[in-house]
């Protein structure tokens, strides 16, 4: 693919987008004291257990245990418990509008009484009477979080973006690369394998993510990710659409934006942690049981890298979060014009029967560039607005009609460069240990070889990431028929989470060895920088 030089008028000529995990707008942002946003105060609360919860801070650095955030447990989030354990027969009808009234009363609630990431085998994974309202509390932004507490006093803060669907990572992201989640509102499960083509990958109904449509204009486009930290963590989850097989690791970034640097379209994946014993650790996706400090890291590296290249005065940073995580948010999501790209109404990947007819919990997003000035900016957004920002600046074209009618953010851009940008973030705060102080919200930790033994679970982030690694060894090994059918019957034979963990160091090793061979031709990099953390 050659390098078309973007026509736009606005100046801006690259895009990058660093998508993390798992928090919500007021979890990050409602202590910090910025002016003018709307957040959460303590007159706000959740009652459970006749106890009543109000937002405080400072929040832990890391949770105890995960919270909630697939469908079901953002429908008790949102709208409050059912009248009744189990739920009535009639209190989510499947194809059927949004539930209401929407009044974000659940949150303590569905923490306390979850399941989904707390399995049966699992128990530790339960919060403890005195841990439930953690996810009510909320950082001191400026003390805890400095690197994006900087960025959004000092452009634009985002306090009505939304993730695309109530519900989990996988289909959160999918939206923001194609508009829809192809009907998912699910988590992967073991459904996923069947209908999955380890040769293909995920595809569109409306048969383009946003990386064909850059192809049909000719732009180029770049996928990096934090392979730093937990080598289980770092495949990225962008590489499960079809046509997305090759990423860079993010050490090379800064090196690389020194230019030349052809692609007017960057997106940059964390490493997501020890996925597969599921305790996170060890990865910068600020998911809620891992440390929140890396995760600063990444946002510093990614900015200061742009800020300090020859692109920074045409470039555009959105830096924003899949989902809202199961933490607490005042703000309730309104109506969300549905994708209409004819995605199937499939009950095994949407149990619930989501219209995708409601946006999902808000998140926390702020938006850089020389272009831009400090303030609020309380337009409604979604993932969607990635995908339109682009097609206002490149005239890709739209994919759905939630893209269509998304807001972009070009009305953010002055058309002035500003002088005053900082050349470096603030230094990352100390962190002593994971949890936040109190031995009441410390994580309890099993044995690891205990977690390794146990069987693969039917849905979620350990499921994911087998379906990426099968789809990625099939891409490394040829990606033919052949490939396919050893990937299949490789894949077959990993029945625990430690057989996950072992194929991840297999592909991996294979990914390192096709890359060593695409490089032993190429010039050495003997001034290139070290990796920042």
């Amino acid at each position: 693919m050659r390098w078309v030089a973007p026509n736009t008028a606005s100046g801006v000529h690259n895009v990058f987008v660093l998508m993390l995990e798992n928090h919500s707008f007021d979890n990050i942002f409602a202590f910090s004291g910025i002016p003018n946003i709307k957040a959460a105060t303590t007159s706000d609360s959740n009652s459970f257990g006749g106890v009543t919860y109000h937002p405080s801070s400072p929040a832990p650095w890391a949770m105890p245990t995960d919270p909630g955030h697939e469908f079901y447990d953002v429908l008790v989030q949102l709208c409050g418990p059912p009248s009744s354990v189990p739920p009535p027969p009639n209190w989510r009808v499947p194809w059927t509008a949004y539930n209401q009234p929407i009044d974000n009363s659940g949150f303590v609630y569905d923490y306390a009484n979850s399941t989904t990431e707390a399995p049966a085998d699992n128990p530790f994974l339960k919060p403890s009477a005195k841990q439930r309202g953690a996810v009510m509390m909320c950082f001191d932004t400026p003390a805890q979080l400095p690197i994006i507490n900087a960025l959004a006093t000092n452009f634009a803060i985002c306090d009505h973006w939304f993730s695309s669907l109530p519900g989990p990572t996988w289909p959160n992201r999918f939206f923001v690369h194609g508009a829809s989640s192809g009907g998912w509102a699910d988590s992967p499960g073991s459904w996923t394998m069947g209908v999955w083509e380890y040769v293909s990958g995920f595809t569109y109904p409306s048969g383009a993510s946003i990386y064909d449509k850059l192809n049909h204009k000719q732009l180029t486009w770049r996928i990096y990710q934090d392979e730093s930290g937990s080598y289980v963590g770092a495949t990225p989850q962008v590489t499960a659409i079809k046509g997305v097989d090759d990423s860079q690791p993010f050490k090379d970034f800064a090196w690389d934006v020194m230019g030349p640097y052809p692609y007017a379209y960057t997106f940059i994946e964390p490493n997501y942690g020890d996925t597969v014993l599921g305790t996170y650790e060890g990865g910068s996706s600020q998911h809620p049981m891992d440390s929140m400090v890396r995760g600063e890291a990444l946002i510093k590296a990614t900015y200061e890298a742009i800020r300090r290249s020859p692109l920074w005065e045409n470039s555009l940073l959105i830096i924003t979060y899949d989902e809202h995580g199961g933490f607490y948010d005042s703000v309730s999501p309104g109506q969300a014009p549905p994708p209409n790209d004819g995605s199937p109404k499939d009950a095994s990947q949407n149990k619930a029967g989501f219209l995708f007819d409601v946006y999902g919990v808000r998140v926390p997003a702020v938006i850089v560039s020389p272009q831009i000035q400090a303030g609020v900016d309380s337009t409604i957004y979604d993932h969607a607005s990635v995908s339109a920002t682009l097609n206002a600046l490149f005239g890709t074209g739209t994919m759905t009609d939630r893209d269509a009618q998304a807001a972009d953010l070009t009305g953010l851009l002055t058309g002035t460069l500003r002088t005053d940008c900082p050349m470096t973030l603030p230094p990352l705060a100390p962190q002593t240990k994971p949890g936040s102080g109190d031995d009441d919200l410390e994580a309890a930790r099993p044995d690891p070889a205990v977690l390794a033994a146990q069987p693969l679970p039917e849905q979620g982030n350990a499921i994911g990431l087998l379906l990426l690694l099968a789809k990625r060894d099939t891409h490394l090994s040829g990606g033919d028929a052949a490939a396919a059918a050893a990937v299949k019957a490789r894949v077959a034979a990993i029945r625990t989470r430690g057989d996950l963990a072992d194929y991840a160091h297999e592909v991996r090793a294979k990914l390192a060895a096709v890359r060593a061979a695409r490089s032993s031709g190429e010039p050495g990099r003997a001034e290139e920088p070290a990796a920042v953390f």
